[in-house]
């Protein structure tokens, strides 16, 4: 009987729903996420032109550390805004993903 009671209190369902208007400043926050997700976009494109500018000059001066770490860059950077561009979409399915948990 004792395990059962625990189970019951796991399964337990507060009711807790995601509310946009619950809190003041929301219009703010999402300005300011906003904002840093351009930064890190800008950043990302800054970093993709060094690290090709890297590789170039690997590549064309013999220097195979150079290069290596130049399509290193390179690839970290591609992810990075893949990463940042699809932020809000990866959010958004995981969210919706655990809702669906009961």
């Amino acid at each position: 009987m004792y395990l059962a009671g625990k189970a019951a209190q796991l399964a337990y369902d507060p009711g807790i729903k995601p509310n946009e208007g619950g809190l003041p400043g929301l219009s703010v926050l999402k300005e300011v996420m906003g904002s840093i997700n351009l930064f890190g976009i800008v950043a990302v494109v800054g970093a993709m032109a060094v690290s090709a500018g890297v590789w170039a000059w690997g590549h064309h001066s013999g220097g195979h550390q150079a290069e290596a770490n130049g399509k290193k860059g390179v690839l970290v950077s591609a992810g990075a805004a893949l990463l940042l561009g699809a932020a809000n979409g990866i959010v958004a399915f995981f969210s919706t993903l655990g809702t669906q948990v009961h």
